[in-house]
Protein backbone atom coordinates (compact mmCIF):
# COMPACT_ATOMS: atom_id res chain seq x y z
CA UNK A 1 0.00 0.00 0.00
CA UNK A 2 1.10 3.54 -0.65
CA UNK A 3 0.86 5.53 2.59
CA UNK A 4 0.70 9.32 2.71
CA UNK A 5 0.80 11.73 5.62
CA UNK A 6 -2.45 13.48 6.49
CA UNK A 7 -2.62 17.14 5.50
CA UNK A 8 -3.64 17.81 9.12
CA UNK A 9 -0.40 16.35 10.50
CA UNK A 10 2.32 18.78 11.40
CA UNK A 11 6.06 18.36 10.94
CA UNK A 12 6.70 19.19 14.59
CA UNK A 13 6.61 15.56 15.79
CA UNK A 14 3.19 15.66 17.38
CA UNK A 15 0.14 13.69 16.38
CA UNK A 16 0.85 12.45 12.85
CA UNK A 17 -1.32 10.04 10.95
CA UNK A 18 -0.81 8.33 7.62
CA UNK A 19 -3.55 7.09 5.33
CA UNK A 20 -3.61 4.50 2.55
CA UNK A 21 -6.53 3.49 0.37
CA UNK A 22 -7.44 0.50 -1.72
CA UNK A 23 -10.54 -0.42 -3.71
CA UNK A 24 -12.73 -1.06 -0.65
CA UNK A 25 -11.14 0.49 2.44
CA UNK A 26 -9.23 3.33 4.03
CA UNK A 27 -6.35 2.41 6.35
CA UNK A 28 -5.03 4.74 9.08
CA UNK A 29 -1.88 4.42 11.19
CA UNK A 30 0.44 6.41 13.43
CA UNK A 31 3.32 7.67 11.29
CA UNK A 32 5.71 7.32 14.25
CA UNK A 33 4.90 3.58 14.52
CA UNK A 34 4.42 2.30 10.96
CA UNK A 35 4.60 -1.36 12.05
CA UNK A 36 2.11 -0.89 14.88
CA UNK A 37 -1.64 -1.12 14.90
CA UNK A 38 -3.75 0.36 12.14
CA UNK A 39 -7.42 1.11 11.75
CA UNK A 40 -9.30 -0.02 8.66
CA UNK A 41 -12.57 1.58 7.60
CA UNK A 42 -14.84 0.47 4.78
CA UNK A 43 -15.06 3.37 2.34
CA UNK A 44 -18.68 4.33 3.30
CA UNK A 45 -17.75 4.26 7.02
CA UNK A 46 -14.78 6.57 6.36
CA UNK A 47 -17.08 9.03 4.58
CA UNK A 48 -19.44 9.03 7.55
CA UNK A 49 -16.51 9.55 9.95
CA UNK A 50 -15.14 12.51 7.97
CA UNK A 51 -18.61 14.06 7.66
CA UNK A 52 -19.08 13.81 11.44
CA UNK A 53 -15.72 15.51 12.03
CA UNK A 54 -16.60 18.39 9.74
CA UNK A 55 -19.81 18.98 11.71
CA UNK A 56 -17.77 19.49 14.89
CA UNK A 57 -15.44 22.14 13.43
Amino acid sequence: MAWFKSSYSSSEGGACVEVATDAVAVHVRDSKDPHGAQLTFASPEWGTFIAALSLKS
